[in-house]
């Protein structure tokens, strides 16, 4: 029996201002991870520990709801595919299962207002319309019934909305509901008895006075009264009361007291009155909030009962915790985190970070977190003897397509490359017995999407993107030694550069130190300030894996060289496994582009001729183990295999090629480790095949031997770099998401299944590469207590996974 567990996940949020909650009651964090609901416990270092696969597009809101039918919170999510679905618990594990899913909806979800208890919910979409849902109870099954569809009137997309019980001992429940989105005014809105069969929200007032979107409302109960908080574009928070009974308005004495000028007052004190179970209420202008200095996107009360403070996140990069002052009443900035200054820089490496999107208290008032453009999220604790918030380790992932991942060679760490322009490095943080993996170094933050990674040994490594060359990198001395000491990866580091930077208006990391070419009207006149910023390397801390602020500035790895020839995007490099030579491809239409160039690793120089053999683009390549042959894969749906030359070992030469190997083109293609005088390579299609191809004792002639048939278009395989007693592990990667491993007999090469992993655990879109971490993971155990091989999987749903696959 084979047993699969999950090691990692690695996965960026969704810039999504409602896109995350926190569970009041287990601790747990859940956030929208493209068409995923990750999951994470922040009080542990593990990072995510599962994702929750469902939706057809991007998650949008997720909310926690706690009801006391139930032990644990429920989940609510929606997401850009219309819909909502709700989520409950698996008992005895860390996971959910969709019970129910709520359609009705024209357009994108973009809020759920929830209050815990009452099971009355509502959602705001992009198609103008508030809807108003039931969730019904029984016998442990959960439904959800819609009551009621809103358009909004005069229409806009509403972006927030809040909704709250007014008395929860009234047996009608009384509930008031606040809209806010693309306009300038938070719509109030209330309901007489929301347990009847059919509620019936009337628009009870309109509050005015914010001059831009409103972006986020949040509710708190104060006593008897309510404060609702809303924040905008304008770049301020405005707070209201709601209380029992009529209030008449305070208009003002003169014309002095109308702040900000114009016809209109903008802090006027009128008072709106509604009725709900028939008890009068008013809102009232309570407060004007400022010191923010660009967009808010998020504001949260504490979930404590001792003091109230609101929490509000911002484009301008910071994080702010409001409180009234005892004395005066007025609201003030008791905490600023995040950044201070806006650095000069035109990428996220030199400083624009892009703002925070969410910013969330943790159950207890003690911990808050925020989400930054990189898709990362930073989390502060507070210090209470020193009365500090300490910024403290967060997790981080790709935001798009994860295109790309390859071993160190060693097995070391782990380098992954995506379509949001960076390419990242994973690693094993090992410290007291225990285990995590973490981002350890984020070498390239890139102005094109990335397309293709390998590794030039355990200290460069090489990048392929959507431009027409190719860059090589070096390990910076500051990174070696954070692996080194964190993580037991231990290398030669006499010639490291110490660190990189990237110049404004420049495309490739300089090692510190090395000569800037731009003048001083390239950089904004600051010349001698940038140069100066740009000598200073930023010393890591050397007892954790680096934080979000550092990974985005200062784990760079200064590049090396750059690798011309092609004419098109960059579609596949492959490294020889002696590290002396570099194949590469572009994306082609015609037999001219669709070519493989050589560089030799000496000195970076292209080997001519090029190899040609395919008419379309190259989609994967890969050498022998003994680098003896270079196989290459593409779309014109036939595979090729070059020679090396015995007098000339950079020279390959076209040894053949089978123009119809599959039906429909190939998208993946991996040797097998060497077993005796034949050679053997597997090639994955759209065909739904895997084929398995053996050289004939003939030599110099394959064919195919077996053939594994599979459900749906198969996208990446991967050979273990190790020989089992009676075969080949091959690990299987398909468009669906769908994993699988089957065992490859030695002799006959027929191929028996493994295992298949549970859908649960698989990624939502399809397998872009998949790989066997190299020998050392064989004999590597977890705490002592299973051995296993860890196999490393890249999707595009933004996720790079480690799985432990281990005989039981």
């Amino acid at each position: 029996m084979v047993r699969v567990a999950t090691e990692y996940i690695s996965v960026g949020g969704n810039r999504h201002a409602g896109a995350a909650d926190w569970d009041v009651r287990s601790g747990v964090f859940a956030y929208g991870a493209d068409n995923n609901v990750a999951l994470w416990e922040p009080k542990s270092h593990r990072g995510v520990h599962a994702l929750l696969v469902g939706h057809r597009d991007k998650v949008s809101v997720v909310r926690f709801v706690a009801y006391p039918q139930f032990k644990s919170s429920l989940l609510i999510t929606g997401s850009v595919d219309h819909s909502i679905r709700v989520w409950k618990p698996v008992e005895q594990s860390s996971s959910y299962t969709c019970v129910c899913e709520l359609t009705g909806h024209t357009g994108s979800v973009n809020t759920i207002g929830v209050d815990n208890g009452s099971n009355v919910f509502a959602s705001g979409a992009a198609d103008g319309t508030v809807r108003v849902w039931r969730l019904d109870f029984q016998d442990g099954q959960v439904s959800g019934r819609l009551v009621q569809t809103m358009p909004m009137i005069p229409r806009f997309f509403p972006l927030t909305l809040a909704i709250q019980v007014l008395d929860a001992s009234d047996p009608k429940k009384p509930m008031v509901m606040a809209v806010g989105g693309t306009t300038n005014n938070v719509y109030v809105f209330s309901a007489q008895d929301t347990t009847a069969q059919e509620i019936d929200f009337i628009r009870s007032a309109k509050l005015s006075g914010h001059e831009a979107w409103v972006r986020s409302l949040a509710f708190r109960k104060f006593d008897n009264e309510y404060i609702l908080a809303s924040a905008s574009q304008d770049k301020y928070i405005r707070l209201w009361k709601v209380h029992r009974g009529e209030i008449a308005s305070t208009l003002p004495k003169d014309e002095d007291d109308m702040a900000l000028g114009g016809d209109e007052p903008t802090l006027s004190n009128k008072a709106h009155t509604f009725s709900a179970s028939g008890v009068t209420y008013s809102i009232t202008f309570e407060a004007l909030l400022l010191g923010h200095e660009d967009w808010i996107y998020t504001v949260n009360w504490s979930p404590t009962t001792e003091k109230a403070q609101l929490l509000s996140a911002s484009a301008d990069n910071s994080l702010t915790i409001w409180e009234q002052d005892p004395t005066t009443g007025v609201w003030v900035t008791m905490e600023r985190m995040g950044e201070f200054s806006v650095t000069k820089g035109s990428t996220t490496a030199t400083g624009s970070t892009g703002g925070f999107w969410i910013g969330l208290w943790s159950p207890d008032g003690k911990e808050v977190v925020c989400l930054t453009r990189t898709g990362s999220w930073r989390a502060w604790t507070h210090d209470e003897e020193t009365d500090i918030w300490q910024q403290r380790l967060g997790i981080s992932g790709h935001v798009r397509s994860v295109n790309d991942i390859q071993w160190e060679a060693k097995g070391a760490y782990l380098l992954s490359t995506s379509s949001d322009q960076t390419s990242r490095l994973h690693a094993e943080w090992l410290r007291f017995g225990e285990s995590s993996w973490h981002e350890f170094s984020r070498p390239q933050i890139h102005g094109y999407d990335l397309n293709c990674i390998d590794t030039l040994g355990p200290a460069r490594f090489i990048s392929g993107a959507d431009e027409k060359l190719l860059r090589v990198f070096n390990e910076p001395k500051q990174i070696a030694q954070l692996l080194e000491r964190l993580c037991g990866i231990s290398q030669d580091e006499e010639e490291l550069p110490e660190a990189a930077n990237i110049p404004v208006l420049g495309l490739s990391n300089k090692a510190v130190g090395e000569d800037i070419t731009l003048t001083d009207d390239q950089l904004g006149g600051q010349g001698a300030d940038q140069r100066e910023q740009q000598a200073a390397p930023v010393s890591l801390p050397m007892h954790q894996p680096p934080l979000e602020d550092h990974l985005a500035r200062h784990t760079l790895w200064p590049e090396h060289e750059k690798l011309y020839g092609h004419g098109y995007e960059i579609s596949a490099v492959s490294v020889s496994h002696d590290r002396s030579l570099i194949a590469t491809a572009c994306k082609a239409s015609s037999i001219d582009h669709a070519v493989i160039r050589l560089y030799d690793t000496k000195n970076w120089r292209e080997i001519k001729p090029s190899l040609t053999a395919h008419s379309l683009t190259i989609t994967s390549l890969c050498f022998s183990p003994s680098d003896q042959y270079l196989l290459s894969v593409g779309r014109d749906r036939q595979w090729a295999i070059f020679k090396r030359d015995e007098q000339d070992p950079s020279t390959y030469s076209l040894l053949k090629s089978n123009p119809k190997a599959h039906s429909r083109m190939i998208l993946g293609a991996a040797w097998a480790p060497s077993s005796g005088q034949q050679s053997i390579f597997a090639t994955a299609g759209r065909d739904k095949c895997v084929k398995i191809w053996r050289e004939t004792a003939s030599s110099d002639v394959f064919e195919c031997i077996s053939t594994i048939t599979l459900k749906t278009a198969v996208t990446a395989v991967s050979f273990h770099s190790e020989i089992l007693s009676d075969g080949f592990l091959l690990a299987i990667g398909e468009e669906t998401g769908q994993i699988s491993v089957q065992k490859v007999a030695t002799d006959s090469l027929e191929a028996k299944e493994l295992v298949t992993f549970d859908t649960t655990s698989s990624p939502s879109k399809s397998i872009t590469q998949i790989t066997w971490r190299p020998k050392r993971s064989l004999t590597f155990k977890n705490n002592g207590d299973e051995e296993g091989v860890l196999l490393a999987v890249a999707s595009e749903d933004s996720s790079v996974r480690i799985y432990r696959v281990a005989h039981v």
